[in-house]
């Protein structure tokens, strides 16, 4: 082989094995993710006790917004690191829970939730997003307990190795849920961007009427 040859060799297996261990590592520190963002949803009620006992009004406010920045961040996050899941060729090479596109469906109706209704105010919103992201979490954790790490308990989960994990899977039926959640996150995301222009149009025409009133008002005044 040509030092050239050599380099190109080298250069690729880097590469890939970079890529590879990013892809696993990401899969592995997602339930993290998902645990800390359980965490800090289910947690509501403890902030607002704590909330109630704030005697400096500074300070309540400086609690409440922390709360909600880290609790809404880590599920924006966990869901952008949910994406490698549907990529075909990444999806059905590595050892990923075979769910775990579903898990992230449920992880964006959650969040389409929260951006449709007042979840801290709506008892029934915050139900609804409590149950969206319980069931998320149980289509990524059980999976990956009881099949991707499992591989020490063959002959007791074996199936569940062999059937529930993507890479071993019959790759028909992971894609096939990969697929479906795909279109599910598709239409998800549309139906948020519909609301979201609908919303600003309507605060632009409300703005622009206003400002269109107000000099005529001044004017009727001031004859």
């Amino acid at each position: 082989m040509k030092p050239d040859d050599v380099a190109t060799a080298i250069t690729q297996a880097l590469l890939q094995g970079g890529s590879k261990w990013m892809i696993s590592s990401i899969v592995a520190f997602l339930p993290a993710l998902w645990t800390m963002a359980l965490m800090l949803h289910l947690g509501r009620p403890y902030v607002i006790r704590i909330l109630r006992r704030c005697g400096l009004r500074l300070g309540a406010d400086v609690w409440w917004m922390s709360y909600l920045l880290m609790r809404d961040a880590l599920l924006l996050i966990t869901f952008a690191l949910s994406w490698i899941f549907f990529q075909p060729n990444i999806f059905v090479n590595i050892p990923a829970p075979i769910t775990a596109p579903l898990a992230a469906l449920f992880l964006l109706l959650a969040l389409a939730v929260k951006l449709s209704r007042r979840v801290d105010d709506d008892i029934q919103a915050f139900r609804l997003a409590t149950v969206f992201l319980v069931i998320g979490a149980t289509f990524y954790y059980a999976p990956l307990v009881f099949a991707v790490e499992a591989g020490t308990q063959s002959a007791y989960l074996g199936w569940a190795i062999t059937n529930l994990t993507s890479n071993t899977a019959n790759p028909t039926v992971a894609l096939t849920i990969m697929w479906v959640s795909l279109a599910g996150v598709v239409i998800i995301a549309g139906w948020v961007f519909a609301r979201a222009w609908m919303s600003a149009t309507r605060s632009m025409t409300k703005k622009m009427t206003t400002q269109e009133t107000e000099p005529k008002q001044k004017q009727a005044a001031a004859v």
